[in-house]
């Protein structure tokens, strides 16, 4: 890093977590507030009959800024359609796509194996962190940087265009006591959930325990920790948005805990992440419930048959698919889903991105949800 400018860089706070104290009587109205919008977000999905089926949609929109965040540009559309593809063909040659479109998808497949583990009973841990890491860098650039390892070189975060070095996480020869110390405390109860999920992603985020890809495993950790601990009935809790919009003051506000101990300011910044970002996925959520019973309505109209529900579950949760994989998957007969398949074309509510060729199955696109979504 010889080429870097290390003089205004910040180390580590060795020693100082989890803080000796905080400045609770600051932390009461914010934390109330953003305990209260969190809970209003937790009745929708404990309301929404299928939140894994209507949310699907949210969960690679996520992904698409959390990644965004760390220099992987895809599109919601470009995920889905790799999406649609693989779930064709498992055997699908990811190079046929850019390969960022290929890392974005591999995040919410991180984050749907991580839940799977936790609901089989792992807990939050090193192991289930590392296996996060491996399936999140299992292809493009991360797979040489040695996915689900932690590193064993000095890492370095940097302003790359000033050519300055911002700040120095803990040393390769500290990190297996600090990750182990961060997931005692990630696991114990004696602080508040919301403000454990603040100090746990900060924590996280200045360990840097991998050579790449730690800011997107670290707000993975928010999500898994509100929802493995109570706080939210699924694992659907988006954040990147808030943080990407201030991305500087969330590097700054990071900072200057290990620079000056503001940890009080720091559990402040993400208590307002938490309750503005709950208020926009409770509207957003609400938008989508209300599309699909707006839909329901309109596919039984169109559709007149027993499975028009089902038919609509299965684009809710695939807005981009495969013709073969509607007809083989959907649990609706065969010719009956191809039947839909054609109806819902000609009526509007799906667009034909390729049609059929040869024994390639046509690909199509749910619009109306994902005009939604993209938003």
């Amino acid at each position: 890093m010889a080429e870097f400018d290390l003089s205004g860089a910040v180390q580590y706070h060795y020693d100082q977590f989890p803080p000796q104290s905080i400045d609770t009587m600051r932390l009461i109205r914010p934390l109330a507030s953003a305990s209260a919008a969190l809970a209003r977000y937790d009745q929708m999905l404990k309301g929404m009959h299928n939140s894994e089926i209507l949310l699907a949609p949210l969960r690679n929109q996520e992904a698409v800024v959390s990644s965004r965040m760390e220099g992987t540009i895809s599109t919601l559309d470009e995920v889905l359609r790799y999406e649609a593809d693989q779930e064709e063909d498992e055997a699908t040659d990811p190079n046929k796509y850019r390969s960022e479109a290929v890392e974005v998808f591999l995040y919410g497949r991180a984050l749907t194996q991580a839940q799977h583990s936790i609901e089989q009973g792992a807990p939050i841990s090193p192991w289930l962190i590392r296996s996060a890491h491996r399936v999140l860098l299992g292809f493009g650039r991360g797979a040489s940087l040695n996915p689900g390892e932690f590193k064993t070189e000095q890492n370095y975060l940097a302003d790359r265009s000033r050519r300055k070095i911002q700040f120095i996480p803990i040393s390769p020869q500290a990190l297996g006591l600090g990750m182990d110390k961060l997931t005692d405390f990630i696991n114990s109860d004696e602080w508040e959930l919301l403000i454990r999920t603040a100090l746990a992603h900060l924590e996280f985020e200045a360990l840097h325990p991998f050579k790449d890809g730690n800011g997107r495993i670290g707000r993975m950790l928010i999500t898994l920790m509100l929802w493995h601990y109570g706080a939210i009935a699924a694992p659907h809790f988006y954040i990147s948005g808030y943080f990407e919009e201030r991305r500087d003051e969330y590097i700054e506000r990071m900072r200057a805990v290990s620079q000056d101990g503001a940890w009080t300011d720091w559990i402040l910044f993400f208590l307002a992440a938490i309750e503005d970002q709950a208020n926009r996925n409770l509207a957003k959520a609400e938008e989508i419930r209300s599309l699909y019973e707006a839909m329901k309505e309109e596919f039984r109209r169109i559709l007149r048959n027993q499975w028009s529900t089902t038919a609509l579950d299965f684009l809710f949760a695939r807005p981009v698919f495969r013709n073969n994989i509607f007809t083989a998957r959907s649990g609706i007969p065969a010719a009956t889903a191809h039947r839909f398949a054609r109806t819902l074309s000609e009526n509007g509510l799906l667009e034909t991105l390729e049609a059929a060729a040869g024994r390639r199955p046509a690909l199509y696109r749910f619009e109306p949800l994902l005009r939604l979504v993209r938003d």
